[in-house]
């Protein structure tokens, strides 16, 4: 399966669905929606670990690595029983697309990088970066309402994903072709040439119309923005540095955040630490966000924030919780 496999890699909200839904497009690819499929696969003890499981995960997981080291190949024939899981997996749902390539889009794989490129060597990669501040931004106005400091306390994504995207950059453990999402959407053509070289397919004109071809959407995604186009538009590039520009408060935020990030791996991602709030000295300074409409993926986030907070603080909504996950135990087992 390894050259018929398009490894996506980047940060959630650097743009990847929309970069997906473009690869995607081409007539001898398919691509399923984040499947999830490595990440547990990468937490089962010998290389990753989880923090909580409900057996002896830390036993497990020394157990795992002395027994490996048994087998006649050692990690090779780890690594070899872990791809003949996986190659079913991507095989079975390639057959039955009838397509020629698999492009696997889960961003959580940036942070597990290490398993990946032992597992699948001989894979396609590209691995695709956006302006962090836009990144942090877009995570914090798609799932927590423009909560910054709910969003930090819930997920630190700009310390885990900078440094996690950067080691790719640096050691290159394997060939990838690197795009940035700026770039992407203002000359799609282009990057979609040098992606389609890199895997060894030719460049099909309808791919950046990609609203015109069918995806998966049985998965996890960005189930909103992309819809709304059917091609790449660039009037939303540089929204996020105006709305944040008029913002003093959540500028600052940010500023505490970006300043705990490495400049190397920054560089790497191809935004200088000094260049970084650029964007913002040429915005406008005063652009108002639109109405956002009131979507089912939207209504979600919105449950599960207010839950959240609700919990975080105790009292009777997590006792209710506790509750309802008992009751519906046993009514599931019964």
């Amino acid at each position: 399966m390894q050259d018929r496999l398009i490894f996506l890699i980047g940060s959630p909200r650097s743009g990847s669905t929309l970069l997906q839904r473009m690869i995607g497009s081409h007539s001898e690819v398919f691509s399923p929606a984040e499947p999830h499929i490595l990440t547990p696969l990468a937490h089962l003890g010998y290389y990753h670990n989880v923090e909580r499981a409900p057996y002896d995960h830390l036993n497990a997981a020394v157990s795992q690595r002395q027994y490996v080291q048994t087998l006649p190949g050692g990690e090779a024939d780890y690594l070899d029983a872990c791809r003949a899981y996986t190659d079913v997996l991507y095989q079975r749902r390639l057959e039955a697309e009838g397509a020629g390539y698999l492009l696997e889009k889960t961003p959580a794989y940036a942070l597990v990088l290490d398993f990946l490129v032992k597992l699948y060597p001989k894979a396609h990669y590209v691995v695709l970066t956006r302006h962090p501040i836009a990144v942090w931004s877009s995570f914090v106005d798609s799932f927590f309402e423009g909560d910054y400091h709910a969003a930090h306390n819930h997920n630190r994504l700009l310390e885990r994903y900078v440094p996690a995207v950067a080691w790719m950059l640096r050691e290159r453990p394997v060939p990838f072709v690197h795009v940035r999402s700026e770039e992407v959407v203002r000359e799609p053509e282009k990057h979609l040439r040098r992606i389609c070289e890199h895997v060894g397919i030719g460049f099909e004109e309808g791919m950046v119309e990609y609203g015109r071809h069918k995806h998966d959407e049985t998965g996890r995604g960005d189930p909103v923005n992309v819809q709304r186009h059917d091609r790449p538009m660039t009037k939303s590039v540089a929204k996020w540095a105006e709305k944040l520009a008029a913002d003093k408060d959540h500028l600052a935020f940010v500023r505490r955040i970006t300043d705990l990030l490495d400049e190397g791996d920054l560089k790497l991602w191809g935004y200088p630490k000094a260049d970084l709030y650029k964007p913002m000295e040429g915005a406008g300074g005063g652009a108002k966000a639109g109405k956002t409409p009131m979507t089912r993926f939207r209504m979600e986030r919105l449950v599960v924030n207010f839950v959240r907070k609700r919990v975080r603080k105790g009292g009777l909504v997590k006792r209710l919780l506790e509750k309802t996950r008992f009751y519906s135990d046993v009514l599931l087992r019964e």
